[in-house]
């Protein structure tokens, strides 16, 4: 009679692992746009500023 903690942990099959890391991949892109258009309007922010008030 087999222990309660020995029970098979069923194995994800290769497509199973593919999706997870598909979707790991896509949750740090969608991340790295954020911070990359948050980056280009902070820059242009400054150089309007700099373009203003520049004498």
């Amino acid at each position: 009679m087999p222990a309660e903690d020995e029970s098979p942990t069923p194995t994800p099959t290769p497509e199973q692992r593919r999706l997870v890391e598909e979707t790991k991949n896509e949750r740090y892109m969608w991340w790295y746009l954020g911070y990359f258009l948050f980056g280009i309007h902070i820059v242009a922010f400054v150089m309007i500023y700099a373009v203003t008030h520049a004498k």
